[in-house]
């Protein structure tokens, strides 16, 4: 049964981002915080399921944006900062917007109305290989081991879903498959353009991000009709723990990242990240993936631990 109660540790989030950032070594700290990122993030595959129940896409994830937006707007005014001025980094918000957020949120949700949450993280996990790919595109040469551990962290998704996963497959999940890989290249070219913020605050860059993001679905969740929906407390429960945990703190942390590991390393939490919403799911939602999950896992940190190796 769906109670707030039964995440209370959730709760602890915002502290636990305060003592991660007082750590005395730069170097765990931000992989503490790449950990942290992932299980926020992981969690929302769950969350969006739930909310799904009762809510439609297009209004659920519009939600959740305005949750986001009206909390990190809050913050920013606490801690006294300030939007840019600045024309270009106001366009890239607003292309960072529309890739980490409306455009990528909404093909997801849309996704998980025909596949299992857990199923949904492990294919949207495959964001750090779109970055390879896009990066060699742009001359960026890789050393061998980001290579080989994006080639084993993708390894580890074919455990969970691989071409016996299509076999009796209905036309609808085949197009969720689609739709939530298309999200994580959504997600790949977000981690690359977001280093064209990395002058900003990352508090400024995801305020500024939820709120392009809330000009382009609040509109659209008009479509829906909202005023005529019944949405039940578990949905709503989980719209808010998605628009908080999941969106806001969230998002200030991936901008914190982008900055500090780069496209790539912040990427790569997307492997952390499905076995996150794999867990999640069996715990929350008693779903059964694969009995090879753990093999999977073991393969997922693998490819996290050699993307990341810090350089001599």
């Amino acid at each position: 049964m769906f109670t707030l109660s039964r995440y209370i540790t959730t709760l602890h989030c915002a502290s636990l981002v305060k003592n991660i950032s007082n750590s005395a070594h730069p170097l765990v700290r931000e992989y503490a915080l790449l950990v942290l990122l992932a299980l926020l993030w992981g969690s929302s595959y769950t969350w969006i399921k739930i909310g799904l129940e009762t809510l439609p896409p297009i209004t659920l994830m519009a939600s959740r944006v305005f949750v986001a937006s009206v909390l990190l707007f809050g913050m920013m005014k606490v801690r006294g900062l300030v939007f840019p001025r600045s024309r270009e980094l106001w366009q890239a918000l607003i292309v960072q917007s529309l890739l980490n957020c409306s455009l990528a949120w909404l093909v997801l949700a849309w996704g998980q109305q025909f596949i299992p949450s857990g199923t949904a993280g492990v294919l949207n996990s495959t964001s750090p290989l779109f970055v390879v790919a896009l990066s060699l595109l742009m001359s960026r040469t890789f050393t061998w081991r980001e290579a080989a551990g994006a080639a084993i962290g993708f390894a580890g998704v074919v455990v969970i879903v691989g071409p016996a996963s299509l076999q009796g497959a209905s036309v609808s999940q085949v197009w969720a498959y689609a739709a939530v890989l298309f999200g994580a290249f959504l997600y790949a070219c977000a981690a690359i353009n977001g280093k064209r913020l990395n002058a900003l605050p990352a508090l400024v860059t995801a305020t500024g991000t939820m709120l392009c993001a809330a000009v382009v679905l609040l509109p659209l969740a008009l479509l829906d009709k909202p005023w005529t929906l019944a949405p039940s407390a578990r949905s709503i429960g989980a719209m808010l723990l998605s628009g908080v945990f999941s969106t806001a703190i969230a998002m200030t942390i991936y901008f914190r990242l982008v900055r500090t590991l780069g496209p790539l390393g912040v990427a790569s939490q997307s492997y952390l990240r499905a076995g996150f919403s794999v867990l999640l799911g069996m715990l929350i939602l008693s779903e059964r993936p694969s009995p090879l999950v753990l093999a999977e896992l073991a393969l997922i940190i693998a490819g996290v631990a050699l993307i990341n190796w810090p350089k001599r």
